[in-house]
């Protein structure tokens, strides 16, 4: 496969996996919001953010390398975002610790899984290309179908013990796992900027 229809694969690739992320955005935040999870707000901030981010990645595929490093270190920043959002949200949880509706966790969560199963094996081949952007994207559609395993053990242990803790220890965990997530994206972006310098 040449450079260029290489090119346009993955811009087909980033565009369909924005456009999935932003509609199942509004899908978990809803759910979320109606049975006050925080592991499925966190999820669903994600996705926003997992969004945004493939946008970003569109737009930025035709410039520079030097270009692309550095949009690669902002959205190491941007994955920071749903961290935040989490602890805030599970800060309300700790206060009034009420637990989530167990099936509507589970199947959100599986919905999810779906989702970016089917986003990672639509990135999977991209992700050495254009470095740390679709590093970054397939990462995080990596690490979203990690966590949505985690929202549907949450949704089956809360099912079984009635207790609000399930949920938030999974969403603190994906605060987790975006941060980590946001430190690789950062060193390879990093390393492309000492690319171009050199």
């Amino acid at each position: 496969m040449d450079d260029s229809s290489h090119d346009q694969g993955l811009r087909r690739a980033v565009r369909l996996v924005a456009l999935l992320n932003l509609a199942y955005f509004g899908v978990e935040f809803a759910v979320a919001l109606a049975i006050g999870s925080v592991s499925l707000f966190a999820d669903s901030v994600d996705f926003l953010e997992d969004a945004s981010v493939n946008f970003l990645i569109l737009v930025a595929l035709a410039w520079s390398i030097r270009s692309r490093a550095k949009v690669g270190m902002a959205l190491a920043g941007i994955l920071l975002v749903p961290g935040l959002a989490t602890l805030w949200t599970a800060w309300d949880k700790f206060v009034a610790p009420t637990p989530p509706e167990p099936l509507a966790l589970s199947l959100t969560g599986a919905g999810a899984l779906a989702v970016n199963l089917f986003c990672a094996l639509t990135l999977v081949r991209f992700r050495h290309h254009s470095g740390s952007l679709t590093k970054a994207a397939f990462l995080s559609a990596r690490n979203d179908a990690l966590a949505n395993v985690a929202i549907i053990a949450a949704g089956l242990f809360t099912a079984y013990t009635l207790s609000a803790w399930p949920d938030l220890i999974v969403g603190l965990a994906i605060a987790a796992m975006n941060a980590d997530a946001a430190r690789e994206i950062w060193q390879a972006a990093r390393q492309e900027h000492r690319r171009a310098e050199a």
